[in-house]
């Protein structure tokens, strides 16, 4: 196995649990990928380097059954999962209870309920379709239809022909624009479907100590079961690798064509040469001297804080990316784990993680545009703000090579890479050669913190080589 986040990590419990003799090689000191914790500003203030908030490992069919618990892993929920403020100093919230989400929505109250109830209510058997491999014939197709359906839509127009409220509509446009795509794209309406039924099935939680937990509890999982992991040990070319049966690789195209090179026929590498990277983050962690001052009460008890106003707003922002330039008002994710984890900060200090979006590749500081949207919904901000930490695209992807030009997901999320992802292909874990498969985001069903990739991969792996 090469490499050692989520997913490498996922292929390998799933293949140690088959009994296999399992290696995970990974290039950097630390396991984990962009699922890491360090103290990025000032001692004793802990951040999640990438991923922050895991309704996915709950809501994940494969992680959710494996006990991580038994190896150190809490998982710690909000009081609010997330809430998205508005300029009139009010807040639109997803909470746990749908019945209570769909009361603070108003007259869109019975829209909300009859939109996203089924998908909550059916998550687990939602589940199945939106995370497993694609053309699998779904288990529950009426559910699998009637997702699709809705699902298929720019997230822009359901917004729009669902609610009336521009609330309502902006707390859909937040979710949505978790897909780095601009809202007036094809399938958009997806991303805002999962993540408001996670909200109510799952819950939006943090790991407690930071996201590192799950890696760290994955670890101990694997070598449990006799697995092996190995740091520090960059793969250049296969002559860096033992001789093995199956070799699974949680890279993108671009480091597996740098890797396996003549190993991979050429219409195969080419196929993989015109994979497409999505945009870039820029992102800012802060110190804070106390609790971020926002207006809305429910942002004060919020984990996730979706900063852009209304749809019409977030979707201009979004449409900026999508054209290679940057919003003046860009929309910006938050996150709050010290409200609810003191493991984050010293006692009475706070943090905030905070990333935008940004064309791929971008070398624009956005730190004064992210500053100023949280200031916008919390005056007073920036009076407690200790210390920064910022990471433009170049910065992640030095850290990861995975995030190319700065894209966390792995990859473009557009509605023809999430069918053919990386490439159209039967089983698109498996590559041409027999004994190499790739498990990383870049496969179905893309960024996250599930696993599903890697668990998938080693099924794929157990299949074709490993009977």
């Amino acid at each position: 196995m090469v490499g050692a986040g989520p997913n490498g990590l996922a292929a390998a419990i799933e293949l140690a649990r088959a009994g296999r003799s399992v290696r995970v090689i990974e290039r950097a000191a630390e396991i984990g990928g962009g699922t890491r914790t360090a103290e990025l500003t000032l001692p004793g203030f802990r951040h999640d380097v990438c991923s922050a908030v895991h309704p996915l490992a709950v809501g994940s069919p494969f992680l959710s059954k494996l006990g991580l618990e038994r190896y150190g892993l809490e998982l710690i929920h909000p009081p609010v999962p997330c809430a998205h403020p508005l300029d009139d100093g009010t807040a639109v919230a997803l909470r746990r209870s749908l019945t209570d989400t769909a009361q603070g929505l108003g007259v869109d109250g019975a829209a909300y309920e009859s939109l996203i109830g089924p998908f909550a209510r059916e998550w687990t058997r939602l589940a199945e379709f939106v995370l497993g491999p694609p053309l699998r014939p779904p288990w529950h197709p009426v559910l699998a239809a009637r997702f699709g359906v809705a699902g298929l839509n720019p997230a822009q127009r359901l917004a729009k022909s669902s609610f009336d409220g521009p609330g309502t509509q902006a707390l859909f446009a937040g979710m949505a624009a978790h897909s780095f795509m601009p809202l007036s794209a094809p399938a958009t309406a997806a991303f805002a479907l999962v993540l408001l039924a996670l909200g109510h099935a799952a819950g939006w939680p943090v790991a407690r100590g930071g996201s590192e937990a799950i890696t760290t509890a994955m670890r101990r999982h694997l070598e449990a079961l006799g697995g092996v992991v190995e740091t520090g040990r960059e793969i250049r070319s296969l002559r860096d690798l033992p001789d093995a049966r199956a070799i699974l690789f949680d890279v993108t195209p671009r480091q597996l064509t740098r890797i396996c090179g003549e190993e991979l026929p050429h219409r195969y590498r080419a196929a993989l040469a015109r994979y497409r990277y999505g945009p870039g983050v820029f992102k800012v962690d802060y110190a804070l001297s106390g609790p971020v001052p926002w207006r809305a009460e429910e942002c004060r008890h919020a984990g996730t804080v979706h900063l852009g106003g209304t749809l019409e707003e977030i979707a201009a922002g979004e449409r900026s990316v999508a054209r290679g330039s940057h919003a003046e008002r860009p929309f910006v994710l938050t996150a709050q784990q010290s409200l609810i984890d003191p493991t984050r900060a010293p006692s009475g200090k706070h943090t905030l993680w905070a990333y935008c979006h940004v064309p791929n590749g971008s070398d624009v500081d956005m730190t004064a545009a992210i500053d100023a949207q949280v200031e916008r919904f919390a005056p007073g901000f920036r009076d407690l703000v200790l210390a920064r930490a910022t990471r433009g695209p170049a910065q992640v992807e030095a850290e990861n090579p995975n995030c190319v030009g700065g894209d966390i997901n792995g990859g473009m999320a557009s509605l023809r890479q999430t069918l053919a992802r990386p490439t159209a292909r039967a089983c698109p874990y498996a590559t041409p050669n027999p004994k190499l498969f790739i498990c990383s985001s870049a496969t179905p069903p893309g960024g996250g913190v599930h696993g599903m990739c890697g668990y998938h991969a080693a099924r794929a792996a157990l299949q074709r080589v490993l009977r």
